[in-house]
């Protein structure tokens, strides 16, 4: 491989970029986990999460990987036997529906099609005709990261309202949280599973779950084996008092730091911001569609994502070689297509610290990579977007 100089420009989505300013905040001695000025700090962190999931329940951390956060919202409120309802809308949904399996719960997986993400009605019937009421939880995936679909939540809160369901509403937010709009409370999801990799803009290995007070009654009932994701000794009524194990510090001190940048943009701010990122890459692919091209794998407007771009390329081309040579001539990572979707998309990220000129770089990168692959495509996504960028600039100044 040439060497290349310059700065990478990271669009994988997730783990992200990692701000100078969190870097620094991490880059200190560590604490006594059990002392004041820790359990301050940790406080202080609980606090930004419940504002970041918009709840006023518990919200608990973890030293883990979003996988284990999935593996304790199903531990603590579930047991062996129990049938849950997979909303499979892609490979991570799929993955969590097998974890289940793993655990020996009875999961029922609802296929949709990835390019349009979940069927409110199609899950509405089915919980309609589960009569006996053995459907203990719903799963949904937020945001497919593998796909760019975002997940109405929304629509699958009113399906199980409309069949009059008690079963326990289970979101993974990992991919959209701190990215776009995400309501806990509000849409009343009951259990929430966050990350830290992606929109918190932190190093991946600290997870996070989110519980509603019907959730922490379920706890009481919940009969599956649980050790190091047990809710029950880490919780003094809402609040985390312990963690399993040592506390991850500097994951905290890192934590404190990305949700004072969160607050300081305001939140809001923050979803225009991607928004805005999501729009100038989605009009640059609809450029390239252009010549029998590569084409958004949303198919559907509603379901867009704002933190990560699935693009497909034409069929007989190689998505894989236009993401390698992205990164060996330019030095511009992205997302490798997953499962069903290897070598058919790349995906690009924007999401977390990210501005304009970083995504026209990362874009320019892969207009450059399809010509030099081969990909046909329609020229000017970059300019596409940049006037996509432009428009939004000014009617901010108007």
């Amino acid at each position: 491989m040439a060497v290349i100089r310059g700065r990478q420009f990271f669009q994988n989505p997730g783990p992200t970029n990692i701000p100078d300013r969190i870097l620094r905040a991490m880059d200190r001695s560590v604490l006594d986990f059990n002392g004041p000025e820790f359990r301050a700090i940790a406080e202080r962190c609980t606090d930004g999460l419940k504002r970041v999931f918009k709840t006023e329940h518990a919200v608990l951390s973890y030293a883990a990987s979003g996988h284990g956060a999935w593996e304790a919202a199903l531990v603590n409120v579930l047991s062996p036997g129990d049938k849950v309802l997979a909303l499979e809308s892609g490979y991570f949904s799929g993955g969590w529906a097998k974890l289940g399996g793993v655990l020996g719960l009875e999961v029922e997986v609802l296929s949709t099609d990835w390019r349009r993400g979940a069927d409110a009605g199609a899950v509405e019937a089915r919980l309609a005709a589960d009569r006996a009421r053995d459907i203990k939880a719903v799963l949904l995936v937020h945001n497919e990261t593998s796909t760019g679909v975002a997940n109405r939540v929304t629509e699958v809160r009113h399906a199980l309202d409309r069949a009059d369901h008690p079963a326990l509403f289970m979101v993974d937010v990992i991919s959209s949280l701190a990215s776009f709009d995400f309501r806990m409370d509000e849409w009343r999801v009951d259990v929430v599973v966050g990350g830290s990799q992606k929109g918190l803009m932190l190093p991946s290995g600290m997870s996070y779950t989110a519980a509603s007070a019907k959730a922490l009654k379920a706890v009481e009932h919940a009969a599956m084996p649980r050790g190091y994701w047990d809710w029950r000794p880490l919780l003094a009524g809402t609040r985390q008092a312990r963690f399993p194990g040592t506390a991850p510090v500097h994951f905290f001190f890192g934590l404190q730091e990305a949700l004072t940048m969160l607050e300081e943009e305001g939140l809001d701010q923050v979803f225009a911001r991607h928004h805005k990122l999501a729009e100038a890459t989605r009009a640059a692919v609809r450029a390239w569609q252009q010549n029998d091209g590569p084409q958004l794998f949303a198919a559907d407007p509603r379901v867009y994502s704002d933190s990560v771009t699935s693009v497909l390329v034409p069929e007989g081309h190689d998505a894989e070689a236009v993401r390698r040579l992205a990164y060996e001539r330019f030095n511009v990572q992205l997302g490798t297509g997953l499962g069903p979707l290897a070598g058919r998309v790349f995906r690009i990220g924007h999401m977390g610290d990210l501005n304009e000129p970083m995504l026209l770089g990362a874009l320019a990168a892969v207009e450059m990579a399809m010509e030099l692959v081969g990909v046909p495509h329609g020229k000017g996504g970059v300019a596409a977007a940049m006037a996509s960028l432009t428009a939004v600039a000014r009617q901010a100044a108007a």
